[in-house]
C-alpha cells in the first residue's frame, strides 16, 4: 500500500542529490542559442531565438515524461504528475529570455534547475503526492517589450492580457503578433492554472553572498521599488558675466536632491537603496549655466513603509529648495512595485533544506524584480539565491561556479519535496 507524507522521513529521500554535471551541460547547451562572441547570450523575448530556446526546453520536459501547457500570454507549464491529481502543483521556474548582452544563468538557471529536479525524481523512481511543475514565464526581462515580468504579471492580474498584447517593440511588432508567429500563443486563460506553492532558484545578481563566502541565500522577500523622474527648472546664463549670487543654476539644486536620494537610503538601512542613473542637462554647454536638469530617482527598501519614508524625505527637500531658490522642481512617479515578503513556510523550507545538506546559508533580500513576486501574490512562494562571480549580472561575463549551481538545485529539490510530499511503501 502506498502512503505519502509531507515531510522527508526516509534516508532514501534525504540522501537524494541532483546530477550537477547534467544540469551544467543543459545550461551550456541552452546558452548556445543566441550565444554572443563575448560568451554571453542574446535571446530576446518572442524572437526566433526565443522560439528555439522554448522548443529545446519543452523537448527536454517531454523527454522527462512531463506534459506541456501554454497559456495565452505564452507562459509554459511543464507538469510531472503526482499521486493525487486534485492537488495544486508545487511549482518552480523562472524565464529563458535574456538581456541584449545577457549571461547564461539569469533566469535560465531557475528553469533548468526545475527540469533537473524532475529528472532526479525519475532516476530514483520517486513519486510525489502533489504534482511537480516547472514554468517559464514570458518576457521577464522587458528588454524588447514593456512591462517587465509581463507573463507572470498577466497571470497574476497585475495588468490585462489586452494591455500586454498591445505592447510593441522598437520596430512596431506587437506581443500578440510575435506570440502567434513563433507558435507560442496558447489556449489557457492566464491565471487559470493553480499553484500550490512556488519556488524560484536564481543567481543573486549582486555581491552579498560572494562577499560573505556563503553558498545559499535564503530570500526573505523582494524590495519595494519607486521610480521617479525629477525636473529642476532654472535659467540659462553666460558662465562668465553672471555672478554666483545671481545665478539660477538648475544643476546645483538638482545635485542636492541627488545626494538626498543616496543619503535617505543610507539612513534607512540595511536594505535602503537610492540611485540616480540618468541625468540630462540643458543646454549641456561648457560655458552656459544649466537652465534645466532632468534626472531619474530609483528608491528601494524591504517594506513599502520604508520606501515611502525615503520618498517623503526627498520630496520634503524639494519643497524646501523651491522656496529657497524660487526654481520649479517637478517630481513625477514613473512606476511603482510593492515590496513582496515571501511566505514563512517556503522560506523555512529553503532554510531547512540548506541545513540538511550542510550548506552555508544566510537570510538575504532581493533588490531585483523576479517572477516570484507575482507568483507570491497568488500562492506561498520562496526563492533560493546562489552567488555569481563579482556580483555581476545582465552582462555577458555573468558567471557562477558549477558547485554553487549544484548546491542551489539540491536545495530546490528538497524544498519542493517537503511541500509536495514523498510517496513510499
Amino acid at each position: 500500500m502506498n502512503t505519502c507524507t509531507t515531510t522527508l522521513p526516509s534516508s532514501r529521500s534525504t540522501a537524494l542529490r541532483i546530477d550537477g554535471d547534467r544540469l551544467w551541460a543543459s545550461l551550456m547547451e541552452l546558452a548556445q542559442i543566441g550565444a554572443t562572441p563575448k560568451g554571453g547570450v542574446c535571446r530576446l523575448a518572442l524572437t526566433d531565438l526565443d522560439r528555439q530556446g522554448r522548443d529545446l526546453v519543452t523537448r527536454w520536459a517531454r523527454e522527462a515524461g512531463m506534459s506541456v501547457t501554454v497559456d495565452k500570454i505564452g507562459n509554459v507549464f511543464m507538469r510531472r504528475p503526482g499521486r493525487d491529481p486534485s492537488l495544486p502543483p508545487v511549482m518552480t521556474g523562472s524565464h529563458i529570455d535574456t538581456q541584449p548582452t545577457g549571461g547564461k544563468f539569469d533566469g535560465n538557471y531557475g528553469v533548468l534547475a526545475g527540469i533537473e529536479v524532475v529528472r532526479t525524481l525519475n532516476d530514483h523512481g520517486i513519486e510525489t503526492e502533489a504534482p511537480i511543475e516547472v514554468a517559464f514565464w514570458t518576457n521577464e526581462e522587458g528588454s524588447r517589450f514593456v512591462p517587465v515580468m509581463m507573463g507572470s504579471g498577466v497571470f497574476a492580474g497585475a495588468f490585462t492580457l489586452d494591455h500586454a498584447y498591445a505592447a510593441r517593440d522598437t520596430e512596431g511588432r506587437s506581443v500578440r503578433e510575435e506570440l502567434e508567429r513563433i507558435g507560442y500563443i496558447g489556449d489557457q486563460e492566464p491565471g487559470d492554472h493553480p499553484i500550490g506553492s512556488y519556488f524560484e532558484a536564481h543567481i543573486e545578481q549582486g555581491p552579498v553572498l560572494e562577499d560573505a563566502d556563503v553558498t545559499i541565500g535564503v530570500v526573505q522577500g523582494v524590495l519595494g521599488i519607486r521610480w521617479f523622474d525629477c525636473t529642476v527648472t532654472g535659467m540659462e546664463a553666460h558662465a562668465g558675466p553672471t555672478p554666483m549670487a545671481l545665478r539660477r543654476d538648475a544643476l546645483q539644486v538638482a545635485t542636492q536632491l541627488m545626494q538626498e536620494v543616496v543619503a535617505s537610503a543610507l539612513r534607512h538601512g540595511p536594505h535602503g537603496r537610492g540611485t540616480v542613473g540618468m541625468v540630462q542637462v540643458h543646454p549641456n554647454s561648457r560655458n552656459v549655466i544649466p537652465g534645466r536638469v532632468k534626472f531619474s530617482m530609483d528608491l528601494r527598501n524591504s517594506t513599502d513603509a520604508l520606501v515611502d519614508r525615503q520618498v517623503d524625505e526627498v520630496r520634503a527637500l524639494a519643497a524646501r529648495l523651491e522656496v529657497e531658490t524660487g526654481m520649479s522642481i517637478h517630481i513625477e512617479l514613473v512606476s511603482s512595485y510593492a515590496a513582496q515578503p515571501f511566505d514563512g513556510g517556503c522560506v523555512q523550507a529553503v532554510q531547512r533544506a540548506a541545513g540538511q545538506l550542510g550548506l552555508s546559508h544566510m537570510p538575504v533580500v532581493s533588490g531585483a524584480g523576479h517572477d516570484a513576486i507575482y507568483a507570491g501574490q497568488l500562492a506561498p512562494a520562496g526563492m533560493i539565491f546562489i552567488p555569481c562571480k563579482d556580483g555581476i549580472s545582465h552582462n555577458e561575463i555573468e558567471d557562477a561556479k558549477p558547485a554553487h549551481i549544484t548546491a542551489g538545485c539540491n536545495v530546490l529539490l528538497h524544498a519542493m519535496l517537503e511541500r509536495a510530499g514523498v510517496c513510499g511503501d
